[in-house]
């Protein structure tokens, strides 16, 4: 299997992370030779419930045993799709109520980017310095990493870039400016909140200069920050939210949402003007309404805040600078790429999945399953401590 994998599969990397996956269970994932590895990043933010949640295989395996895909998205009436775009209506805030479904946070990006040059009738999108919101070629013109873009130029024209936090920097949104697209808690650069005020500041110049507030919550929804939607954290709503990862319950699944006055665009001139064969896959909805399910009746979002603390209390070493966290999204800075390296390693091999951020390779990633408990929380860091000695 080893070697077909580096025969077949095609790479991104000249040392991916070599697990042998033979099952996955809650907060553990078993390799084919017997050993346990506790996941403290969850697939980076996907399986927020654990990984096979029952309630959530339970749904995948009834949906799929009842119909699959039939057509493309948007034409046939599909119960799952209808009562997952209904609950989320519910749970976000008005007037967030019409869902695109999609595959990936890619798509989701994407569909958002063509629905505010359509509404807005401008070009000029602006994203955050060190953001990132996708690998596709439109999602990937909103990064200002030259480093992962040089070897796909030209990407898309008039993309511009704005610092997160800078108040100034507001000034650059003006009436040419279809959307401006943040993150409202900067997750690749190692987690970074934002000031008091920062949001509701964007909020009130995009509504001024009639620009599109797009929040990618791609990495912070589904109770990560101890919210539904980090939106709700900061008291600010967004024209469009973007969904994923989390979304799913481990099935690929995302969405963008907006009011129902901004989403009419798509539907004409031109007709059908965002189509997705498998967006909104009645399997995938089902696993998303069991998802949401989970996270109403367990109390896990209630108590991030409680066990966030804990990370902080069991995190105590000379060698950590600071600890930068949201919820159950948080940064152990290092201060250091070598020591970060060997970290990571050497937790792997005493069964602990730790990870880095594409933008900060000094910092621990640390977001491990919302069901996670105390128990396995400190289990976790006391390898981190022990790898820190080493």
């Amino acid at each position: 299997m080893r070697q077909w994998f580096f025969e077949h599969i095609a790479l991104t990397s000249d040392e991916p992370q070599i697990i042998e996956v033979a099952s996955a269970k809650g907060c553990h994932i078993t390799r084919t030779n017997g050993s346990k590895v506790l996941d403290f990043i969850s697939g980076i933010n996907v399986s927020s419930v654990g990984h096979c949640h029952p309630s959530v295989v339970e749904a995948v395996q009834k949906q799929a045993a009842t119909h699959m895909h039939t057509l493309v998205y948007g034409e046939h009436i599909q119960s799952e799709q209808v009562l997952l775009a209904k609950k989320l209506a519910s749970l976000l805030p008005s007037p967030l109520s019409v869902t695109y479904f999609v595959n990936s946070g890619s798509e989701a990006v994407e569909g958002a980017m063509k629905v505010a040059k359509k509404y807005t009738k401008r070009k000029k999108i602006l994203s955050a310095y060190l953001s990132y919101h996708g690998s596709t070629q439109g999602a990937m013109s909103l990064n200002s990493d030259s480093y992962f873009k040089d070897g796909y130029e030209p990407l898309l024209p008039d993309i511009g870039h704005f610092k997160f936090n800078s108040f100034e920097d507001l000034n650059l949104i003006t009436d040419e400016i279809a959307a401006v697209i943040v993150e409202p808690i900067q997750a690749e650069i190692g987690i970074q909140t934002p000031k008091n005020g920062y949001l509701e500041a964007l909020r009130e110049k995009c509504t001024q200069t009639g620009t599109l507030l797009i929040f990618d919550e791609i990495q912070t929804g589904f109770g990560r920050t101890g919210h539904w939607f980090a939106c709700q954290k900061y008291g600010v709503t967004p024209d469009i939210i973007l969904l994923a990862k989390g979304m799913g319950g481990g099935m690929p699944i995302g969405a963008f949402i907006s009011s129902p006055k901004i989403m009419d665009v798509i539907r004409r001139n031109p007709v059908l003007g965002h189509i997705s064969t498998f967006g909104g896959h009645p399997v995938n909805c089902a696993a998303s309404r069991a998802t949401i399910e989970v996270l109403e009746n367990e109390n896990w979002i209630a108590d991030i805040k409680r066990r966030e603390q804990l990370f902080h209390k069991y995190l105590k070493h000379h060698k950590i600078k600071e600890i930068r966290s949201a919820g159950l999204m948080m940064a152990v800075d290092l201060g250091n790429e070598n020591l970060l390296m060997n970290v990571v390693k050497n937790a792997l091999d005493k069964g602990l999945m730790i990870d880095w951020f594409l933008f900060n390779t000094k910092s621990i990633r640390i977001a491990p399953p919302l069901s996670i408990s105390d128990n396995l929380i400190k289990e976790g860091c006391e390898i981190i401590l022990d790898c820190l000695d080493i």
